[in-house]
């Protein structure tokens, strides 16, 4: 059952994020595929991807945005008690990567877990991490997104190359008096998740053969029409639920899929595009890192401050959902 009703104890207190040095632009593309810089941008508002060394993975995303995060909140991380990271383009499916966060920053006592959600991850670790916060045994969690969609990419593909990048987020979440997490949502549809998807052992999906290459495959048309319609209804009964009015949302965080989308989902919804925060043009599609590398843009532009009231919205591969309302807290 989707939700909205929401008790919370925790506050964002440390936000860090890293991308890679390598930038692919769209004309760097033109040279791979039949494509251009126009075409690109029209459909996707992406300008610019930044693309991971042949020897970073996942773990490297994830520990530059941890120390990211060291560096400008000055904070103290041993004595996190939980760590949870958010991809689908680990390293190695096990050890973790939240494992590998753990002993690259020496942290003692932690647990640690990877959760998969696709680009609806991030926003699905905060969930996560302000249940494990409300329960009274844990008080300091780091979650972070991370992705390297350029080693699951088809680069013969000219309609999913263009998409995709590769970065971090990271978030410091801690028990809060008060509380800035203000109201949830949650909602999959299991069974559209074929077109979607990005394969491992299996070579079928609920009897359907599927590519079994192990990169990311997708049927554009029928996920932009399950996300512009999907989305918005979430958005509405969200709001509703909570108490809260379009009108009172300050920033608007939605997965950064493709520029379309969201403006779809802003004319329906009736929030503004000007409220609303992306990293698409700067860093395309990130998948589970998507919504950190947005919030954090608008953190060094000074765009987003403590106490605005801010909606994110994760969504894609499952297909799922999952949205959060939060107060500020930086």
């Amino acid at each position: 059952m989707p939700h909205s009703s929401l008790r919370s104890l925790t506050a964002i207190t440390a936000f860090g994020a890293y991308v890679p040095e390598r930038v692919l632009t769209n004309h760097d593309l033109e040279q791979m595929v039949d494509t251009n810089d126009e075409w690109i941008f029209q459909r996707t508002g992406i300008k610019e991807r930044r693309i991971a060394a042949d020897d970073q993975f996942c773990s490297d995303m994830c520990f530059g945005a941890v120390r990211d995060l060291q560096l400008r909140y000055g904070v103290v991380l041993e004595d996190v008690d939980y760590i949870i990271v958010a991809t689908t383009t680990p390293d190695t499916f096990f050890p973790s990567m939240s494992a590998r966060v753990q002993a690259e920053f020496g942290i003692a006592s932690c647990g640690a877990v990877d959760i998969q959600a696709a680009c609806a991850g991030f926003v699905a670790a905060l969930q996560m991490a302000n249940g494990l916060l409300l329960s009274g045994v844990y008080h300091k969690i780091l979650v972070i997104g991370a992705e390297t969609l350029s080693k699951a990419t088809d680069y013969t593909d000219r309609t999913t190359c263009i998409l995709f990048g590769d970065g971090a987020g990271a978030a410091l979440l801690e028990r809060d008096d008060e509380g800035a997490f203000l109201a949830s949502y949650s909602a999959t549809n299991g069974e559209d998740g074929r077109h979607l998807y990005r394969s491992s052992l299996a070579t079928t999906i609920n009897g359907q053969p599927i590519q079994a290459n192990g990169l990311i495959v997708q049927n554009g048309r029928e996920v932009y029409k399950w996300a512009v319609t999907t989305v918005p209804k979430g958005i509405k009964m969200l709001l509703e639920n909570s108490g809260y009015s379009v009108d009172e949302v300050d920033w608007f965080v939605p997965h950064s899929a493709n520029m379309r989308i969201v403006e779809s989902i802003c004319e329906r919804t009736g929030i503004p595009l000007e409220r609303t925060l992306t990293s698409m043009a700067q860093y395309g599609n990130t998948s589970a890192a998507s919504i950190p590398l947005a919030l954090d843009l608008a953190i060094k532009d000074g765009r987003i401050a403590n106490g605005d009231t801010v909606l994110l919205y994760g969504f894609g591969g499952g297909l799922t959902e999952s949205a959060l309302l939060l107060r500020w807290t930086l």
